[in-house]
């Protein structure tokens, strides 16, 4: 059963000023615990996300036989069980929101002579697993799911994996990394062809850790990454910048708000992931990057954000791998343009937490912006004058969509609210503490 609501209310700010740490990277929380797992040795984490998701692939990590405990510090220590040394775990694995999670954890699972059952919450229950499930099954592992390739999902491991070439029909980077951590525990060469380069750090990581990694661009633009089956993985340290995707969330915030001058530091801008400062920058944005540096394989710099009046453009769908999770805050921005702003290329955000495309172009039309969504598309209107706001969001169980709504209740001309924050939690802790220590007005609602 469900837990009881926790609405927000956003009220219109003054100016957002400061420097502030986001959380560490989502995606690269999870490959450090998983990759630690599966090393030999022991592996110490600094600035690990201690959000909802990336927990419960500790736990997971922890019910499969590895041992991952977090240091008084703050730092997280794992001692890893070695390529295919993980053991059956007892019952089954509760993967709460994260498809992260669950889909990489399938992944590793797949190549285990053993069963490993995962659940998750009502809205990962919905989420299509198949897209993962049919690569894992050419490398011999079974499934048992719900219809539709659903959760509750049983993993019935290969004895005798068989390593794979597999082109992606849809670029992912889950699928890449689940097919390759698959591989890890598979003989020979794995595989993997993706028809536009997806964030990449998965590859980063498996070299970190030992793996024999290669990766070579395709003539037709995408990437072909192939990797040595059963190598001996070995423990090492691991830094997390900060989350580019979180990031988002007060850049977009600091845009909007006159008179704003925020600074974001150490955040992680692999290039593969910073789809949403080039667009943003397109629009007009001021956004400097400053203090480049490299931080544990991964590009990192401090971001200083400053009012800006942004322009409507069109942001073509090829863009989309190197910003999938940032659309929801950039419709937002694009609600305060000048002009008209065009998001192609959006199909895949209909299989996110909730359909994405669909709730932020009900809850944008609910606050007074003029939007037209289509199969793939949103189009969005901005004008001379800011958005009516003053409305109540339903915001499907999606952390994302939770925090989009609250950025545009800061710059709207009456107060948005949402009706449940307890999402945020997956990826962005402390979401409503941060915005308001820059000067944002976010507080408890009424859930009405």
């Amino acid at each position: 059963m469900a837990g009881p609501k926790s609405p927000l209310q956003s009220s219109p700010s003054g100016p957002l000023s400061g420097v502030a740490v986001v959380p560490g990277d989502k995606s690269i929380s999870h490959r450090a615990l998983i990759l630690g797992a599966l090393a030999v040795g022991e592996t110490r984490i600094t600035g690990l996300l201690e959000s909802d998701d990336v927990l419960a692939t500790a736990a997971a990590l922890r019910a499969l036989g590895a041992q991952v405990r977090r240091e008084d510090d703050g730092d997280w220590r794992i001692f890893g069980c070695g390529v295919g040394g993980l053991s059956e775990p007892s019952g089954v694995l509760d993967m709460g929101n994260s498809g992260t999670a669950v889909r990489l954890l399938m992944g590793v699972s797949a190549t285990l002579s053993f069963n490993t059952t995962f659940c998750g919450d009502a809205s990962l229950s919905k989420r299509p697993m198949e897209r993962v499930m049919t690569p894992l099954r050419q490398m011999g592992a079974q499934f048992t799911a719900r219809d539709g390739g659903r959760l509750p999902i049983t993993v019935s491991g290969a004895r005798a994996p068989i390593p794979i070439t597999y082109a992606l029909p849809v670029a992912s980077a889950q699928v890449k990394t689940a097919i390759l951590l698959a591989g890890l525990n598979t003989p020979g060469l794995t595989t993997v062809i993706e028809p536009e380069p997806t964030r990449d750090h998965s590859e980063r990581m498996l070299g970190h850790f030992g793996a024999e990694v290669t990766v070579e661009d395709t003539a037709d633009g995408g990437r072909r990454i192939t990797l040595s089956g059963q190598p001996e993985l070995t423990g090492h340290g691991v830094t997390v910048p900060g989350d580019f995707s979180s990031a988002a969330f007060p850049m977009v915030a600091a845009l909007l708000a006159p008179r704003s001058r925020v600074t974001l530091t150490t955040v992680g801008i692999n290039p593969l992931r910073t789809g949403l400062l080039e667009t943003l920058l397109e629009m007009g944005a001021s956004i400097g990057v400053e203090n480049r540096r490299t931080l544990g394989g991964e590009a990192v710099a401090d971001l200083v954000i400053e009012s800006s009046s942004l322009k409507g453009i069109t942001v073509p769908g090829a863009r989309a791998p190197s910003m999938i999770d940032e659309y929801p805050v950039l419709a937002v921005a694009a609600a305060f343009a000048d002009g008209e702003t065009r998001l192609e290329g959006l199909a895949e955000l209909r299989v996110k937490e909730s359909d994405r495309l669909a709730a932020m172009a009900r809850g944008l039309a609910q606050a007074g912006v003029d939007v037209t969504e289509t199969e793939d598309s949103l189009t969005i209107r901005g004008g001379a004058s800011k958005p009516r706001g003053g409305v109540h969001i339903e915001a499907d169980l999606d952390h994302r969509i939770a925090m989009a709504f609250l950025v545009l209740g800061a710059a709207t001309q009456q107060p948005i609210s949402i009706d449940d924050a307890a999402t945020m939690d997956s990826s962005f802790p402390g979401f409503a503490a941060l915005m308001n220590g820059l000067g944002a007005n976010i507080a408890p609602g009424n859930g009405a």
